[in-house]
């Protein structure tokens, strides 16, 4: 090539073919363009955030398009500056492969995502390519996941392990273990190196200060470790070592899951929102009606609400959750954890939903119980089919438009007779009802005279906790049945075709979808029933 006056001018060399040399003529050799073959190389992206900073991104799924596509990457923002690009396809989360995963969970304060560019991610899947395999040669052989191990002192072993720094690494301790101690029941290997302490970094700490921080743990302690092969493989990643990737062993709580499906009273629990010691409002479930979806689900009785449909609802108001619970239909799954398995993630700086585990099975083992046992006892009779009802009725020009009897010089009182049309029978009332509750006064041991000035006391609104005759016998034989419902059942329960307004007790709403919201009581806690 030659240049003449600003211009290049080429100039071919002339080939004439000789078929002597053949292919190994030197202006006849072809090579392929490199472009063709290129394999795609997949970016690790690490993130880290400030309390109350979100991560730049959104993370979204496309028609048309496969895989989750990262979109409005934040200029300056957290994602933006680690490298994510609108349009990168994500591969991994915190070294957990999630191409296949219908729904991904973003959490915590730092993220590690493995992402393809958009262009490659679409010729890859479209050449067939294995995205997992491109995964695997690209983090490399013997790469394991940390682990995340709870200790808790032994009263004659201890802790069972100790720290030794590592010659000429600074930060750097392997692990010593006590055979059969406490340490090594716990997940913890011998020749571990230590990464991170009660929700605290070790690579800066000098021994005396990780010695120090040993005696301050008192019975327990939380540590994250892997094993040397791996952390190489990692430092040579420049990955950082994140306790969201770990693998949990012996962790005292986990948020759990739990799936619920609506019956014909909702889901029978109380939603509370209140305010914890900290000043932290929290949302509460609680009073889980007998033989509920809720109780068959597994909840349990001051349990915290994390997430509804995997959506994280603790910065949410009261009301938006009660709508989103609303929009779901008739089925739900909520995250829940106890105030204790909050109290012990936010201690270590860790989101609770980071290891979660999934109980909705976890009732179907009665299902398996052979024929000869699976008659049911007095006891699930009672939580099933045998419960009480609670009907509550406005009066009309003509009166509640029921009648009362009772057996002659007995205590006890019967729904004797329910006026076609009136508010007795809107109110779900059978001839036969045994009266079990007044007002929310028992009256099982009251003569007929008792109860109806009790029902006059109540002026124009009347609740009845009744029960047909046959169960009410039945439970009667095995024991006394108590009350059931207290005074915030009262006020939660309405019938779904009238709504009564009791100035001295309770304020509620109907609502067509069968969730009734009570008013802010003075304490300025809220209460949904579901």
């Amino acid at each position: 090539m030659t240049v003449l006056n600003g211009a290049y001018l080429s100039f071919c060399r002339k080939f004439t073919f000789n078929p002597k040399e053949g292919i190994d003529n030197p202006v006849m050799v072809i090579t392929e363009d490199a472009d063709s073959v290129s394999t795609p190389r997949p970016r690790l992206c690490v993130l880290k955030r400030d309390e109350g900073e979100s991560y730049g991104f959104h993370l979204r799924v496309e028609q048309g398009r496969q895989g989750h596509i990262i979109r409005n990457v934040v200029l300056g923002g957290v994602g933006g500056c680690s490298g994510l690009q609108d349009g990168d396809r994500l591969l991994e989360v915190n070294n957990f492969y999630v191409v296949d995963v219908p729904h991904i969970r973003l959490s915590g304060h730092q993220l590690c995502l493995l992402v393809l560019d958009g262009d490659e991610y679409e010729q890859a899947v479209s050449q067939g390519q294995d995205l997992e395999g491109l995964v695997r040669a690209h983090k490399g052989e013997g790469c394991k996941p940390p682990r995340l191990c709870h200790i808790t002192r032994d009263s004659v072993s201890g802790l069972g392990i100790n720290f030794t720094p590592v010659e000429g690494e600074r930060g750097c301790f392997s692990v010593s273990l006590l055979a059969g101690g406490a340490a090594e029941n716990a997940g913890v290997c011998r020749g571990d190196r230590l990464v991170w302490m009660n929700g605290a970094t070790v690579s800066e700490l000098t021994h005396s200060a990780l010695s120090r921080m040993m005696k301050k743990c008192g019975n327990h302690i939380t540590i994250l470790v892997i094993d040397s092969e791996s952390e190489k493989n990692y430092m040579r990643q420049k990955m950082p070592v994140l306790p969201a990737m770990a693998v949990p062993h012996n962790l005292p709580y986990r948020a759990r899951k739990l799936h619920l499906v609506s019956g014909s009273e909702g889901y029978g629990f109380l939603l509370r929102q209140e305010k914890t010691p900290s000043g932290r409002m929290s949302h509460v479930l609680c009073e889980m009606d007998r033989g509920s979806p809720a109780e068959r689900a597994g909840m349990q009785d001051g349990e915290l609400l994390l997430e509804v449909n995997g959506v994280p609802v603790e910065s949410l108001e009261h009301e938006e959750i009660v709508a989103r619970i609303k929009q779901s239909g008739q089925h739900v799954s909520f995250t829940t954890i106890t105030p204790q398995g909050l109290e012990f993630y936010s201690q270590l700086g860790l989101s609770p939903l980071l290891f979660c585990e999934d109980v909705a099975n976890e009732k179907e083992k009665e299902s398996s119980e052979p024929a000869s046992i699976a008659k049911q006892s007095p006891q699930k009779e009672m939580d099933g089919l045998y419960k009480p009802r609670l009907c509550y009725l406005q009066k009309g020009p003509l009166g509640f438009g029921f009648n009362l009897g009772c057996v002659p010089q007995s205590p006890g009182t019967f729904i004797s007779q329910v006026v076609f049309g009136r508010s007795g029978q809107s109110a779900g009332l059978l001839e036969g009802d045994v009266v079990i509750e007044v007002n929310g006064q028992n009256v099982e041991q009251k003569y007929l005279e008792d109860v109806i000035m009790f029902v006059k006391e109540g002026g124009h609104c009347l609740s009845l906790l009744v029960m047909d005759k046959a169960s009410y016998n039945a439970i009667k034989q095995t024991e006394t049945l108590t009350r059931e419902f207290t005074e915030n059942q009262v006020k939660k329960r309405l019938c779904c075709k009238y709504y009564i307004i009791c100035l001295h007790i309770y304020k509620c709403i109907e609502d067509h979808l069968g969730l009734f919201v009570s008013q802010q009581e003075e304490d300025n806690h809220e209460i949904t029933y579901l």
